[in-house]
């Protein structure tokens, strides 16, 4: 019943939000190469549908590509930096420096290496959602109060046993709380990229639409990503409810 609560309102908010847009648009009579109504972002995406598919799943799979790669990355750095001082102390700072870099600045240097296409667009998103994890992941093995490993370690348990039973299990919610951040994230790098050097993904059908002055179209490409993203974003959500709901039964309660 409660879930069934949850996702009515939050369905219910997003139709209101839609409501209230296209009314707007209605009632001040904005036209459509200013602020298109989301009737009309929709009507400009149906002409072209299989071509716009096309761009979709460009940017859905180098997305996952990417994202997927900074599963992998940081979970490794993570443990390491969440699990040993020194290199905390050692690879923090240049984590912290590198993430301050804006990742569009880096989309030039890419392709000067890899060329137009695919490859930096994967790798735009592999270096946007790289951070949140390991930082979630680092600080979830390092919040593990110290008592437990105490405990272990008294009854007999080695270190690698400790880490398996306990640290890894007490890090789980923060892995999935980076995940649902590092996902959304990974679409936005993919599609600066084809934004800036692609002929493939909506990220180039948003480009080629503003430059014919599609605003409706543009809008379009917006609402597929919104979608996309919302929908690998409730995937987590659901793995994280399933694998860790015991991190949140007081919340339910």
């Amino acid at each position: 019943m409660n879930r069934s609560r949850d996702t009515l309102v939050a369905a219910g908010a997003s139709v209101g939000l839609f409501v209230v847009w296209e009314l707007a648009v209605r009632l001040f009579k904005i036209p459509p190469f200013v602020l298109p109504a989301p009737s009309q972002a929709v009507e400009s995406l149906l002409p072209v549908w299989g071509v716009v598919m096309g761009h979709a799943w460009q940017t859905l799979w180098t997305t996952l590509a990417g994202f997927g790669i900074a599963v992998v990355a940081g979970v490794l750095l993570g443990a390491a930096v969440g699990t040993s001082r020194p290199l905390n102390l050692a690879l923090y700072p240049i984590l912290v420096g590198f993430n301050s870099v804006p990742k569009a600045a880096l989309v030039p240097v890419l392709v000067l290496w890899f060329g137009i296409g695919t490859v930096p667009a994967i790798l735009t998103a592999f270096l946007i959602s790289f951070f949140p994890i390991v930082v979630n992941v680092a600080t979830g093995l390092a919040a593990v109060p110290p008592e437990l490993r105490e405990v272990l370690r008294v009854l007999g348990s080695s270190r690698l046993e400790a880490f398996t039973r306990v640290s890894i299990p007490f890090s789980l919610p923060y892995f999935f709380a980076s995940l649902k951040v590092a996902i959304t994230l990974a679409f936005v790098g993919a599609v600066i990229s084809e934004i800036a050097a692609s002929q493939r993904g909506i990220g180039y059908m948003m480009t080629s639409a503003s430059s014919q002055f599609n605003v409706p179209l543009v809008f379009g490409g917006l609402l597929l990503i919104a979608v996309m993203g919302i929908a690998l974003y409730a995937v987590f959500a659901i793995l994280e409810r399933r694998l860790v709901g015991w991190a949140y039964r007081s919340q339910n309660a």
